[in-house]
């Protein structure tokens, strides 16, 4: 039979992971950003979207993190902008495993040809420069989140399945996948649930670093110009806006703003990554 997590060793996994401060405080964060992503609406002060007359004017009790070039208010605009790397960050990682874990399965527990095939075209999609690759395809599709979506997806997946061939090759030597293959069990069965559960644990840790990854890429796509469409707030194209040396200079708080967000969005997720592995791992000692 399977190995399976009983709720003790869950429990043992859990406290694992809340003696990970940084992990913790990841969390936290990453709580907060999908509480500001969902409830945006009634959380944001202003409509992102509004132009107003005063232009770029300095924080104060009004706008708590002052006002862009053309009047709208940053705070509003910086938590609206959540959304969308909620939105590229759970995307991407979904289209990557999906295809990752699949292709995985296949070429690490039927061997032959089928893995040669399909590792020999990970290889190929790892060899590219990922983010000129998608910049060009990014500027052949143009901008829009679906087809960022699509793309990180599509060049993520590579990755995916080469941990989980790994770790197929390792789990079906074991004697509670031969037992279930001498006792005729389906490959559907075998592959689903006596061989997924058990590689689930990194996994569920590439994910979250491909959660960090995905929105970092997306900022640096729209900070391009090739990412999310204006006037939709993105903290990427919000750096866009903050580019000039007047306001680099003189107006921090155009760029401090969403520069710092990306810096702990991306921070807590490889903090969260981190203290997963770690928990994850039974030979873990903290």
């Amino acid at each position: 039979m399977p190995a399976k997590i009983h709720s003790d060793e869950t429990g043992q996994i859990f406290r694992r992971f809340c003696r990970h401060r940084p992990a913790l405080a990841g969390l936290f964060v990453i709580i907060l950003l999908l509480i500001c992503a969902v409830f945006a609406p009634f959380i944001a002060p202003d409509d992102p979207y509004k132009i107003g007359s005063n232009f770029e004017t300095a924080p104060d009790s009004e706008h708590l993190l002052g006002t862009d070039q053309v009047g709208r208010d940053v705070f509003s605009r910086l938590i609206y902008a959540a959304r969308v790397s909620v939105i590229v960050g759970i995307g991407t990682v979904s289209v990557s495993t999906l295809l990752g874990v699949i292709l995985g399965l296949e070429a690490g527990y039927f061997g032959g040809k089928a893995d040669m095939i399909i590792m020999r075209i990970a290889d190929i999609f790892m060899s590219f420069p990922s983010l000129i690759l998608i910049m060009v395809i990014s500027s052949i599709l143009g901008p829009g989140l679906d087809r960022i979506i699509l793309v990180l997806g599509i060049l993520g997946w590579p990755a995916v399945a080469r941990l989980v061939r790994g770790s197929v090759l390792s789990v079906k030597q074991m004697d509670y996948t031969k037992s279930a293959v001498a006792l005729g069990f389906g490959t559907g069965r075998i592959l689903f649930l006596h061989i997924m559960p058990n590689i689930a644990g990194p996994v569920l840790v590439q994910a979250t670093f491909g959660i960090a990854g995905a929105i970092l890429i997306e900022s640096a796509l729209s900070f391009l110009g090739m990412g999310v469409n204006p006037p939709a707030a993105s903290w990427g194209n919000m750096l866009t806006d903050a580019q000039s040396l007047t306001s680099l200079t003189g107006k921090p708080w155009l760029w401090i703003p969403p520069g710092l967000t990306i810096l702990l969005c991306v921070l807590s997720f490889n903090f969260v990554g981190d203290g997963l592995r770690d928990a994850l791992d039974p030979k873990s000692i903290r």
